[in-house]
């Protein structure tokens, strides 16, 4: 395994991480969490992602029971929660300096930490001034509670607009971002937030990098019984975006290469990024790639953009 610094922090995390988006809560509990994620780590997996609104915060449970377990060493892991969708109600939602701050304590109490290495602002929120999510944040660093915070799926607008505020206000600017990056998902990540990685030193973990399993093959001659394409709540991933049309052209991909060579290739991860959670309900899943983790994707030119 390999690691990279997190942007420009010194925070170094594994170029895989361990999602759990969908499965854990889901079609993953107790001891297989438990198998999954020691898979994972025993392979030099340090990042496990998560979020209050997966599986309305039943995943963040099973990870933290998971991680009671294993009674890893606090300082050889990182662990994140994101905020956005914590419930119903108007003050369980978006991003109001309210619902930051009781979504961290939810979320350190779900995963029984007693803090979050990273915390995310899980979409941006057009109710609630940038500068109020921005000092919620700032205090949540101060007070020991999490060590970084970024935003996912964030327009490079957004992100320049946060860190201005927290440069202007003197309080801790945002870190990281979370976009989905894959051969279909490419304009943020290679062209959007293109000069923010050097203006402002922002580091990225992607999501869904393997186009929610299409990059893998398995949907090669339709769509599995037992795939979350077929979960109960999660049937719009087969009308999502361009997945589901570019299916045929993955196929060519996934049919002209060796299994190792496409494990490499379908990890989007350039010298940008400073990890890609994979989420996976199946130890099989985990254990070939590990060997393809050194392998990386040139960082694109400008004249390779779309």
């Amino acid at each position: 395994m390999e690691y990279r610094r997190l942007g420009k922090s010194g925070l170094q995390v594994s170029e895989f991480a361990f999602g759990s988006w969908v499965t854990f809560g889901k079609q993953v509990n107790g001891g297989d969490a438990v198998d999954l994620m020691k898979l994972a780590y025993d392979n030099g997996v340090n990042f496990f992602d998560n979020a209050e609104g997966y599986e309305s915060g039943k995943s963040e449970i099973v990870m933290g029971e998971a991680l009671s377990r294993l009674g890893w060493s606090r300082d050889s892991f990182v662990v994140s929660s994101k905020v956005f969708w914590g419930g119903q109600k108007p003050t369980q939602r978006g991003l109001s300096r309210k619902h930051v701050t009781d979504a961290c304590h939810a979320a350190l109490k779900r995963l029984q930490v007693d803090y979050l290495d990273l915390y995310f602002c899980h979409r941006p929120d057009i109710d609630t001034p940038i500068e109020e999510t921005v000092r919620a944040m700032h205090d949540l660093v101060a007070q020991g509670k999490v060590l970084y915070w970024g935003t996912s799926e964030w327009s490079a607008q957004q992100l320049t607009e946060a860190y201005a505020v927290a440069r202007d206000l003197r309080i801790t600017p945002p870190t990281m971002e979370q976009p989905q990056y894959n051969i279909f998902e490419r304009q943020k990540v290679e062209s959007d937030y293109l000069p923010l990685y050097d203006l402002i030193g922002l580091g990225t973990t992607i999501w869904s990098p393997l186009a929610s399993g299409v990059l893998t093959g398995k949907y090669n001659n339709g769509v599995p019984a037992d795939s979350r394409m077929n979960l109960p709540g999660y049937e719009w991933l087969k009308e999502s975006g361009p997945v589901m049309p570019a299916l045929p052209s993955s196929n060519k991909l996934a049919s002209s290469q060796s299994s190792r060579t496409r494990s490499a290739y379908r990890s989007p991860i350039s010298p940008f990024c400073g990890a890609s959670p994979t989420a996976t309900s199946r130890p099989s899943f985990l254990e070939p790639r590990a060997p393809a983790s050194c392998r990386t994707i040139s960082r694109p030119s400008h004249t390779e953009r779309r």
